[in-house]
């Protein structure tokens, strides 16, 4: 896996960011940081990241639980260290799973299995911050 992250330049604190399989994404920082405000700040992709990883997870192990899911929401909520380096301290996911008579115990295994074997972003994560998580599930 590859990425290509180059400066904007000198006018900010913007990046342009290439992924090995072709995508572009831009980053920018906080005003005070010199920044523009024009695009997510580069520690929240890695969050953005995580979600995505753990999300694609749980769909994918209650698809092949032959679940009827019709959605998958994950929302993070992370707390970062005061002092340099502003590490991750502790992330909640908290994930809505809509479907249609969805079993608690298969949404309970998905989610588990995502953050203990699948997700290589949160387990990652986990070994720097307190990793929690909590779903609902929502019939529809």
């Amino acid at each position: 896996m590859e990425v290509k992250v180059s400066w904007n330049g000198p006018s900010g604190m913007s990046f342009r960011a290439e992924t090995g399989s072709g995508h572009m994404v831009n980053m920018d920082g906080a005003p005070e940081g010199g920044g523009h405000n024009l695009a997510p700040r580069p520690m929240e992709m890695v969050l953005l990241g995580t979600g995505g990883c753990t999300a694609y997870d749980v769909v994918l192990i209650l698809k092949r639980g032959r679940e009827d899911v019709r959605g998958c929401e994950a929302t993070l909520k992370a707390e970062r260290a005061d002092t340099d380096p502003k590490v991750f301290t502790k992330i909640h996911f908290h994930f809505v799973v809509t479907g249609r008579n969805l079993k608690t115990t298969a949404v309970e295994r998905a989610v588990s299995l995502s953050h203990e074997k699948y997700c290589s972003a949160s387990i990652m994560l986990a070994k720097m911050a307190e990793i929690t998580h909590s779903f609902e599930i929502v019939e529809g």
